[in-house]
C-alpha cells in the first residue's frame, strides 16, 4: 500500500487541507474509488475505510493481480466532515457540483480541480455517494443513461438493483458525469444510510466492490453466489408525495414488500398530534426509498416504490 497526499491547500488559520489517497498494486490505472465529498457522508467514509482494510489484506496475500492499480480516496472534503456540515463550511457550496473544477476559481472549484487531475485517467470510477434528499435506500448501483457506463458491467457489483437515471442539467458538474466525459466508466454506489453507520449495508457495499474487482480480473477473490441485479429506469419508480406538511411517521422500511392499499406513512399535525394525511401503496411493490427525517414539507416525494 502506498499512502500519499493527492491534493493539499495551505490555509491561513487552520491546518493544511489534505486529500489522502491509498494506492494498491502497480501498473494501469484501473479503478479509482471515492468516498465522502460532503460533510455528513459518514457511511461513505466508513465504507472506504473497510475497503482499505480489505485491500491491505489482499495485497499482503498477493491477491492483487499484476498490472493493475487501485486508488481509494476516503474523503475529498475532510474539513466539512470535521464539523459534520454537509457542504463547504464557509460558502455552503457542494464539491460534487464543482467538477471538473477550476484552479483559479473558488475554494471548492480548486479542490475539485486538484482531485480530478489525479483521478481522471482511471478506467473505472466508483463513488460512494448520497442522495440530495434525506432517506434510507435499498443498496444499489446507479449510472447515467449517457456516457461510457454500461448496465451489464454494473451488474458485476452483484447488488439487487441497477438504476439508470436520466441526465439532468445539474449533473454536468458532478464527478460521475465528468469522469465519463474523460472516458472513465463511472458508477455511483448507494448504501442504506448517509449520516449514520450501518454495518450491514457497508459490508454489502464492500462485497459489491470485491465482486466488481474480481469480475474485472483485478483481484483474486472467490465470489460467493451473487444476486441477479434487476435493471430499473429511475423514471419508472412510483413516487409517493405528501399533500400536507408535518411530522413524518413512516410505517415501512426500505426493502420491504408492500401490498396495494397498505398504509405507508402518516403525516401528523406537529402541534396537536392529529393525523393530517395517510399515504397508501397504489399497488404491490417494493419500498426502494423512505424519507428518514422527522419533519416533511408538502408536495415532497417521501417514499419511492419499484416493481417486485
Amino acid at each position: 500500500m502506498n499512502k500519499r497526499i493527492v491534493y493539499e491547500m495551505k490555509e491561513p488559520y487552520r491546518d493544511t487541507f489534505r486529500v489522502t489517497g491509498y494506492e494498491f498494486g502497480e501498473g494501469e490505472k484501473s479503478v479509482c474509488i471515492v468516498g465522502s465529498s460532503r460533510g455528513n457522508e459518514v457511511q461513505q467514509l466508513y465504507c472506504c475505510s473497510c475497503l482499505i482494510k480489505k485491500m491491505k489484506q489482499l495485497e499482503e496475500e498477493g491477491r492483487i493481480r499484476a498490472g493493475h492499480k487501485v486508488l481509494i480516496l476516503p474523503s475529498i472534503n475532510p474539513y466539512s466532515l470535521n464539523i459534520q456540515k454537509r457542504f463547504w463550511s464557509t460558502d455552503n457550496t457542494d464539491i460534487n457540483r464543482m467538477f471538473p473544477g477550476y484552479d483559479l476559481g473558488e475554494t471548492t472549484q480548486r479542490i475539485a480541480d486538484g482531485v480530478f487531475r489525479e483521478i481522471s485517467e482511471y478506467r473505472f470510477g466508483i463513488q460512494f455517494t448520497s442522495f440530495y434528499m434525506p432517506g434510507d435506500f435499498v443498496p444499489h448501483v446507479r449510472l447515467m443513461d449517457e456516457g461510457f457506463s454500461n448496465p451489464e458491467t454494473a451488474k458485476q457489483f452483484g447488488l439487487p438493483y441497477v438504476i439508470i437515471r436520466r441526465v439532468r442539467p445539474y449533473d454536468t458538474a458532478t464527478l460521475n458525469y465528468n469522469w465519463q466525459v474523460w472516458e472513465t466508466q463511472a458508477f455511483s454506489l448507494y448504501t442504506s444510510t448517509t449520516s449514520r453507520i450501518d454495518k450491514n449495508s457497508a459490508g454489502q457495499a464492500v462485497l459489491a466492490v470485491m465482486n466488481f474487482l474480481s469480475a474485472q480480473g483485478i483481484i483474486k477473490y472467490a465470489i460467493p453466489g451473487k444476486l441477479q441485479s434487476k435493471v430499473v429506469q429511475d423514471d419508472d419508480m412510483f413516487l409517493i408525495k405528501t399533500e400536507k406538511s408535518g411530522i413524518f411517521d413512516a410505517m415501512v422500511k426500505a426493502g420491504e414488500e408492500v401490498k396495494m392499499g397498505q398504509p405507508l406513512a402518516n403525516i401528523l399535525d406537529p402541534y396537536e398530534g392529529d393525523v393530517l394525511e395517510t399515504l397508501y401503496a397504489p399497488a404491490d411493490r417494493i419500498v426502494f426509498f423512505v424519507h428518514n427525517e422527522p419533519m416533511t414539507y408538502a408536495s415532497t416525494s417521501v417514499i419511492k416504490l419499484i416493481e417486485k
